[in-house]
């Protein structure tokens, strides 16, 4: 389809949409309602499926992991649009000025738990995808939405529905909160321990003893002034690393522990390594423990079971990863916006992590990220999407297929 065929379906695009404004955002009403925490997702994935039945996808079904997953159209070119299902939980119910599930709309926009972080781009992906077919804009496009659990574990679904299920698509489209940007990367992340070894001993006769605790205190310390040594991007911005928790484990309170454990989340930026964040840490223990080997630090490795019993164990390393202002599917992001709305957008990234880390970060496979809302308003209690922006991410998720068709090959 050339660009003058393109635009011309505009128009139509805008019609089906407004035509479909009522039934996406009670779509997205009924899904904020069901309760997705802890990656229990198969309630709102049957109500996500019911929809693409609706809408005629050609098959719907839930993979092994338990991610609901739905194709619509058959051509060579492989498309994902990639949202989670699943959401925090809603800490302290009396933080919130109203049901975090039934949700409240004020001045347009809908305030509920996922509303922003994600379920806020699943309605105008599966409507998007289901007028694009419609309009004829599908041709020469098999395209995927994959409804899945992140919150958990980001990247794993995606990581699962490659090596697992077969499918590889050759361009993904994230719809984790852009604020209707075109964001193309975002920082990564690797989760480690640092475990400290001691000697039990009565704290009455602590000199006996040999506490776990202290031998951290220096790692702890060298962490908290390591931060302006760390590799700086200038898209992305510059890593982190915080201590995020800390365990002891000691026969009593009146007793001198044998075993300390910090957890840290290193933030690596573009071009950082694990092997680099690994290191960095391993420098901060003293000569004296590390020839005593009595201290270790060790990436984490995450092996827990979905819902359905699935295990898929990855070591918790997420890359950094960034697609440049002229690769191709970028740019027919922006000009999916530019034809839709008549106006252009701008590019950016995330603050957060998303499915990115593996779709891009580990598999290479091309992705932007375009939805409604800003995550600021992620995991808070004012979590939040402006409605017409729901409504309006359709026109540009039923436009892009048309774009990303000629890309491959």
């Amino acid at each position: 389809m050339t660009r003058e065929s393109l635009t011309s379906h505009v128009p139509a695009v805008r019609k089906a949409v407004q035509e479909a404004e009522e039934a996406i955002v009670q779509f997205l009403r009924d899904i904020v309602a069901i309760p997705s925490t802890d990656g229990q997702i198969r309630e709102v994935g049957e109500r996500v499926g019911q929809e693409m039945s609706e809408l005629g996808f050609d098959d719907v079904w839930f993979d092994r992991m338990g991610n609901i997953v739905g194709r619509i159209g058959d051509g060579p070119v492989i498309l994902v649009y990639d949202s989670h299902l699943d959401t925090v939980g809603i800490g302290d119910p009396d933080a919130w000025a109203w049901d975090p599930f039934q949700g409240k709309v004020e001045n347009g926009i809908l305030f509920a738990r996922g509303a922003c972080d994600e379920k806020g781009s699943t309605p105008g992906m599966v409507y998007g995808l289901a007028i694009a077919r419609r309009l004829g804009l599908l041709e020469g496009v098999t395209a995927y939405y994959f409804g899945n659990m992140e919150e958990w574990c980001d990247g794993l679904a995606p990581h699962a529905l490659v090596e697992v299920e077969g499918i590889r698509p050759d361009f993904v489209v994230i719809g984790e909160p852009t604020r209707m940007q075109i964001y193309r990367g975002h920082k990564g992340r690797v989760e480690m321990k640092v475990v400290a070894k001691g000697r039990s001993a009565h704290a009455a006769s602590n000199e006996l003893g040999d506490n776990a605790i202290y031998k951290l205190l220096p790692i702890i310390a060298g962490i908290r002034d390591l931060g302006p040594k760390l590799g700086r991007h200038p898209f992305l911005g510059e890593g982190k690393i915080t201590v995020t928790d800390m365990k002891v484990r000691t026969p009593s309170i009146n007793a001198v522990p044998d075993e300390a454990t910090i957890w840290i989340d290193r933030r690596v930026t573009f071009g950082e390594t694990k092997e680099q964040a690994l290191a960095e840490v391993e420098a901060l223990i003293p000569a004296a423990h590390r020839e005593k080997g009595d201290i270790r630090v060790e990436i984490l490795q995450y092996d827990e079971p979905s819902y359905t019993g699935f295990v898929f164990p990855v070591e918790k390393y997420f890359p950094a990863w960034i697609l440049e202002e002229d690769h191709p599917l970028v740019q027919a992001g922006l000009e999916a916006y530019r034809l839709y709305f008549g106006q252009p957008t701008q590019t950016g990234k995330w603050n957060f992590s998303t499915n990115g880390t593996y779709w891009m970060g580990k598999a290479g496979i091309p992705s932007i990220g375009f939805g409604p809302g800003d995550e600021v308003h992620a995991h808070t209690v004012l979590d939040q999407v402006p409605l017409q922006d729901v409504v309006d991410a359709t026109g540009v998720y039923a436009l892009l297929p048309a774009l990303v068709r000629p890309l491959k090959g």
